[in-house]
């Protein structure tokens, strides 16, 4: 009676032999919920969430949890990385009902799906004595218990359209950064206190905006975390958040979307300022990304759990006796560099790296020895299913690394990881959200799935300058104009022939990566400098009118739509590249374009004469040399003929190598 055992999803493969009687989510259940007459039980989790775990070990696998599962309800179980559509109906529930939400979810709805009592984990014994309450509640007094399902669903629906504005200026953007500064850590770096999460897409804001006070939160706040316990000192990448204000103690579960957000902002870094730190980190999340997370098709797995054996960080954590036994003579040394305390349970800690070493051979000595160590342990699981929005930023980040650091694997990588996408994600000019082991899911793409992917797209177009990924990225943008479009300037989250649920869910606020709308936002600002198309442009200003709203006290929820503002702020610049591919000197005006931190700059390169992307065409040759044209709204100003008339041309990139 499990019929999880057929899903693609790695979280709901792990309850496939559960003595629950799971349903996957479809209308096999809902049609069970009416012959049976009993409500549904959503729970809606993620394989790296930590008290999903807990919560299934408790209850899920308890036969006697199971048993009054089986007898009172239909239950369904969700991955909410699948069905992120679900997961934001249900969760804009939990939070009315509840004032706060969180996973696992617990949902307890209607046949038709509307929620009437909702909740997140609860411990075994709390949760029978609750499935027994809302059984009893069911039979007992139906008219109460649809009352409050419809008006909760009626309250939802009546929710106005999320306030918008005029199109952002220079001095919304200066707003942004000083309401950021209200709540900046100047010690700690990062915004309020604890829990903090690495605030990505603000940073990569901050780094655009590039006055002063701006820059000092960005870098402060780059630093910190790139020496905190939240960064793994060995192998490179993120965990999730620190639980603590000063980065030390990580929530450990490592996800794609963070890992590729931050591998991008810290390359952008490098480029601003030359920062080493920042190129350093880059780099190592990068062969983290390429070692630990891409899968055999050449996608990018999703996640790897914070848990192993278990224990939550315990492939990570280290005692000063782990290490001298390790090390031998180099322990003592290590245990201070690390600041390993044995601070944590069991007398464990995980590594920072508050300072660089005064002894770099030593330390890479030393790092290869906890290594090699380290990989004889349980490694954490790993969610292995491919999540389009989720690649879409990891094959911007991977394709602009490449270029920016001189790492053509880098690019390879990017490009391989869209051609699968391409290949199996794509179905016409519609797109599916997830697959696995080379198996395309049966979900529907959501709004992010359409921005991050055209965004990615678009990034590896300026690196490469394969004129497919250009048009695969405006067929995206096409679907998105014609599908997603709220009619007032906004974004819905699903298409309008998704899947009907009780709500149509809209959030056009970043949360863990960048939202929908402020995704779409900036691809679509690109693709109209590239192509000067005043569809796209206008459909990005409007889409942009919400950062007005937020930025003057929100500003931390608007990250990504105020960095695409501070694009289309400066024009976004345009830069067409001509010249025969192969010649050294169209490389080199094409590299000095790419090492450019104008925010937004957008690149084309191409043949002289080459059609397909309306900035290169009409531009050709200077005096038999490959040429750069500089412009904004396609006017341009005199082409030039070397990267150092290009950088002028530009205000002067730092970068030059």
């Amino acid at each position: 009676m499990n019929r999880l055992k057929d899903a693609t999803s790695p979280y709901l493969l792990q309850h496939a032999d559960n003595p629950v009687h799971w349903f996957e989510w479809g209308p096999e259940a809902f049609e069970e919920a009416r012959r049976r007459d009993v409500p549904l039980l959503v729970s809606v989790g993620y394989s790296a969430c930590h008290w999903c775990h807990v919560m299934a070990h408790e209850s899920f696998e308890d036969d006697g949890t199971a048993a009054l599962m089986n007898e009172h309800f239909v239950n369904v179980k969700v991955d909410r990385e699948e069905r992120p559509d679900v997961d934001a109906v249900y969760m804009a529930a939990t939070q009315a009902m509840t004032g706060h939400g969180g996973w696992p979810m617990t949902v307890f709805a209607t046949p038709e799906g509307h929620p009437f009592y909702t909740g997140t984990y609860f411990p075994r014994p709390q949760f029978q004595r609750l499935l027994v309450g809302v059984s009893n509640a069911w039979h007992n007094d139906r008219e109460a218990v649809l009352t409050q399902g419809s008006k909760i669903v009626e309250a939802l629906n009546e929710r106005t359209a999320f306030p918008t504005g005029p199109a952002p200026t220079a001095e919304t953007l200066d707003q942004a950064v000083r309401s950021l500064a209200e709540s900046f850590d100047p010690v700690r770096g990062g915004f309020g206190g604890a829990p903090k999460f690495p605030p990505s897409m603000v940073l990569e804001f901050l780094l655009r905006h590039g006055g002063p006070d701006a820059l000092r939160m960005a870098e402060r706040t780059l630093e910190a975390m790139a020496r905190g316990g939240i960064y793994d000192q060995l192998a490179g990448g993120f965990a999730r958040y620190s639980v603590d204000s000063g980065w030390v103690v990580p929530h450990f579960e490592k996800m794609l979307y963070d890992n590729a957000l931050l591998l991008r902002v810290y390359a952008h870094w490098w480029r601003s300022t030359g920062s080493v730190l920042g190129r350093r980190v880059a780099l190592e999340t990068a062969d983290w990304l390429l070692s630990e997370m891409r899968t055999p098709e050449g996608g990018f797995a999703s996640a790897l759990d914070a848990d192993s054996e278990g224990v939550e960080g315990k492939f990570y954590a280290w005692t000063p006796e782990e290490l001298r036994e390790v090390l031998g003579p180099d322990g003592d040394w290590a245990v201070g560099l690390f600041e390993v305390t044995g601070t944590f349970e069991h007398g464990t800690s995980v590594l920072q790296l508050l300072d660089d070493p005064d002894d770099p051979a030593r330390f890479e000595r030393v790092r290869a020895a906890l290594l090699r160590a380290r990989s004889r342990r349980v490694r954490p699981g790993r969610d292995d299913k491919v999540v389009a929005a989720w690649n879409g930023l990891a094959v911007a980040a991977l394709a602009e690394a490449g270029a920016l650091f001189d790492r053509p694997d880098l690019v390879a990588a990017a490009r391989e990881a869209a051609v699968l996408l391409d290949g199996l994600h794509l179905d016409g000019d519609r797109l599916l959200r997830t697959s696995r082991d080379g198996r395309a899911g049966g979900n529907a793409g959501v709004l992010e799935d359409y921005a991050d992917l055209a965004e990615g797209l678009l990034s590896l177009y300026a690196v490469t300058g394969e004129v497919r990924w250009f048009r695969r990225a405006g067929t995206l943008l096409d679907t998105v104009l014609d599908r997603f479009a709220d009619g007032s300037g906004g974004f819905f989250d699903t298409a309008d022939d998704a899947e009907r649920l009780f709500q149509r869910p809209q959030d056009p606020t970043d949360n863990a990566a960048p939202s929908g709308q402020f995704a779409a936002a900036g691809a679509l600002l690109s693709y109209a400098a590239l192509t000067g198309s005043a569809r796209h442009r206008e459909a990005a200003e409007a889409a942009l009118g919400t950062v007005s709203v937020l930025a003057p006290q929100h500003a931390r929820f608007a990250g990504w739509g105020l960095a695409v503002a501070q694009a289309a702020v400066t024009g976004p610049v345009e830069v067409a590249v001509v010249g025969p591919a192969g010649d050294p000197a169209t490389a080199a005006l094409h590299r000095a374009a790419l090492l450019s931190a104008v925010p937004g700059l957008v690149v084309a390169v191409g043949e002289p004469g080459s059609s397909g992307v309306p900035l290169l065409e009409s531009r050709g040759l200077v005096d038999g040399s490959p040429a750069a044209y500089v412009c904004r709204g396609f006017t341009c100003r005199m082409p030039v003929t070397t990267p150092a008339a290009l950088r002028a041309e530009l205000g002067g990139a730092v970068r030059t190598s």
